[in-house]
């Protein structure tokens, strides 16, 4: 009617994308990024401005940049045309916006009752789950009542089998090997996503209740007070918890004990990384002593525990993983060797040329040689400074917190500023309580001499005390380099201690004032 003419490379679609979402909407973005530098277009059509959005003030601020942008704003429904010339016109706009988002807080509360409905009737309110067939009921009319689960039988064995084999001691990873060799059944992939078992798949059966029977709801909300998409936990009493005997798979006695493993996982990690959070398993897990500290020297990979028939036994050896898992054509490096062997071999040079009283001695005077040049330059003014920073950061953010900004963010920043601050303090009260002139050397010396004939015995009783101590005595990994020769074939390995900063610590010295260089010992037997 009005003669004007679509230009079809600027029709903007987002299908089944909430209106409170603008950060993640294509369509949106991409009209958006039309404007600029200048419109290609001088009319937008849309159907009625819920179409732009239904959140109040995002959707204002859209219709701003569209119109500042030389672009007229038409809604065919209505069959008028959106104006902000006057402020009647901004009043309308920001009544019409706010109608548009309470409606959409309406349908979103209808939709949330209906669920909560289904939910507490035993019915299914989200997707399908491995393990179980969705079975539509229907009413008195034909039409779907409700949605129904029942346990599907041949994926039930796979979810028992997750349970046993993660009783029995065997890894996420494994598990998921092993049943991808076996062609067993597996959870629908995501887009774009090869099926088959992962080690987060195999987690996610492992942790999820209602394999037990229990039934849990509401657990996490999807969207925020802006209507974005940002899932979050709700509190423990806006939880719906029910329990249905007809759907457990696993028996509370299988249930218990791959989650006592995995207790005894969580509380080995702890106890080794000394409370630290983040630890990866692979590091105390570990039956051997070197797997995650060794590296082959002709492909940089790791060096790992490989196993054959020897003797007429099963042996254990150390060997490049890259080699027996990749093949040749990624390193050739066949050599391997008996663990016991080379175990022996690196805790006895760890204690003859590392833990030995000469190297407490250097550690010693390199430690007070760097302390006295840090305090002659100026090194406790500059943490002073870096304290009084943090707390001016902390003194912002508890004012952004105060004025309503994104809490959970502010919250974390917070607790990483208090963690950095009071580590600094404690370390800034050390230094100046510190008197470096009278420090003796001697008894220094006797201290760490102490601790190394502690540590030398810890070399020789469990493997798990030498991978702790590996841990903190290498600075880097241990690179083994084969070698061949008439007397035999062998593995000639070398790495560096980084003793300073550990040993300071023994001594009472704060570590930012103990990094000494230079005198940290290379060993390569």
């Amino acid at each position: 009617r009005h003669g004007w003419i679509v230009a079809d490379e600027h029709v903007y679609m987002d299908d089944g994308i909430s209106g409170a979402e603008f950060a993640n909407r294509p369509g949106f973005l991409r009209l958006m990024n039309a404007l600029k530098p200048r419109a290609p277009f001088h009319v937008l059509v849309m159907s009625e401005e819920s179409r732009l959005g239904r959140e109040a003030i995002e959707t204002a601020y859209a219709l701003k940049q569209i119109v500042a942008a030389g672009v007229r704003v038409f809604f065919y429904l209505e069959d008028r045309e959106r104006t902000l010339d006057s402020p009647t016109d901004k009043i309308m706009l920001s009544l019409t916006a706010f109608a548009d988002e309470l409606e959409r807080e309406k349908a979103r509360q209808r939709t949330y009752d209906a669920m909560l409905r289904k939910a507490r009737s035993g019915h299914v309110v989200g997707g399908r789950v491995f393990g179980y067939d969705n079975i539509e009921v229907l009413g008195p009319d034909g039409a779907r009542s409700h949605v129904q689960r029942r346990i599907n039988d041949t994926e039930a064995e796979v979810v028992r089998r997750i349970f046993d084999l993660c009783a029995a001691g065997t890894g996420y990873t494994r598990i998921a090997k092993l049943l991808n060799a076996g062609g067993a059944p597996s959870p629908r992939p995501q887009r774009r996503r090869p099926a088959g078992w992962a080690p987060s798949s195999v987690t996610e059966i492992l942790h999820r209740p209602l394999y037990r029977g229990d039934i849990l709801w509401n657990r996490t909300r999807k969207r925020d007070r802006w209507g974005q998409h940002r899932q979050a936990p709700r509190p423990d009493a806006e939880w719906l918890q029910r329990h249905d005997e007809a759907l457990r798979i696993v028996t509370d006695a299988q249930w218990e004990a791959a989650h006592a493993r995995l207790r005894g996982i969580r509380e080995r990690l702890r106890e080794a990384s000394g409370g630290r959070l983040g630890a990866r398993s692979r590091d105390v897990d570990s039956r051997y002593l070197h797997p995650g500290f060794a590296r082959c020297a002709v492909c940089g990979g790791s060096l790992a525990v490989v196993s054959r028939s020897h003797g007429g036994k099963r042996a254990f050896f150390y060997g490049c993983l890259a080699y027996h898992k990749r093949g040749t054509s990624i390193c050739g490096n066949s050599l391997v060797m008996r663990i016991e062997r080379v175990d022996q071999a690196v805790l006895a040079t760890l204690s003859s040329d590392v833990l030995r009283p000469e190297v407490a001695r250097a550690v010693v005077e390199g430690v007070l040689e760097v302390m006295d040049a840090r305090v002659a330059s100026g090194e406790l003014a500059y943490r002073r400074a870096e304290l009084r920073e943090l707390e001016d950061e902390l003194t912002r953010l508890t004012a952004a917190i105060a004025r309503g900004g994104d809490l959970m963010v502010l919250i974390d920043a917070v607790k990483d500023r208090q963690t950095r601050r009071d580590i600094l303090a404690a370390n800034l009260e050390a230094a100046e309580r510190l008197d470096i002139r009278r420090l003796d050397e001697r008894a220094l010396e006797r201290k760490i001499t102490d601790h190394l004939t502690r540590w030398r015995d810890l070399l020789t009783k469990h493997v798990e005390d030498g991978r702790t101590l590996l841990r903190e005595v290498l600075s880097g990994p241990l690179v083994f380099t084969p070698e061949r020769s008439k007397r035999g074939d062998g593995y000639r390995f070398e790495g560096e201690a980084a003793l300073g900063q550990i040993l300071a610590g023994i001594a009472g010295v704060p570590p930012f004032m103990a990094s000494p260089t230079g005198f940290e010992p290379v060993f390569q037997p």
